[in-house]
């Protein structure tokens, strides 16, 4: 696979407690990223935060920290990308999603 050079991030800010048909929702995100054909997709646990409710999540207060943040960013093409956040979109409840340009300097898979 090939990226363009002009790319797009998409970033869906959601919770780790989070959840579609019964399993985490960044993991449903992440393989239905990869049924898509999206290039990849990285989920990354926040350590603090707070969403549209104002309520601190933080892994300091242990009856806090069973929804700490969650991000699931992935880089692509931006038709790929709108095209894919379109269907998952009834999947999200609560959370952000942006998208920005991205300047794709390499993608590699490691293999010859």
């Amino acid at each position: 696979m090939v990226l363009p050079e002009e790319s797009y991030l998409l970033r869906i800010f959601i919770g780790d407690s989070d959840r579609h048909e019964g399993r985490p929702l960044y993991e449903w995100i992440v393989m239905e990223a990869r049924r898509s054909g999206l290039a990849g997709a990285t989920v990354l646990r926040g350590m603090m935060g707070f969403g549209a409710h104002s309520r601190i999540h933080t892994a300091k207060i242990e009856r806090l920290s069973d929804d700490l943040p969650v991000v699931v960013e992935i880089v692509d093409a931006r038709e790929k990308l709108e095209a894919f956040l379109d269907g998952i979109d009834g999947a999200i409840h609560e959370g952000v999603a942006t998208m920005e340009k991205a300047q794709v300097k390499f993608y590699r898979s490691g293999k010859k």
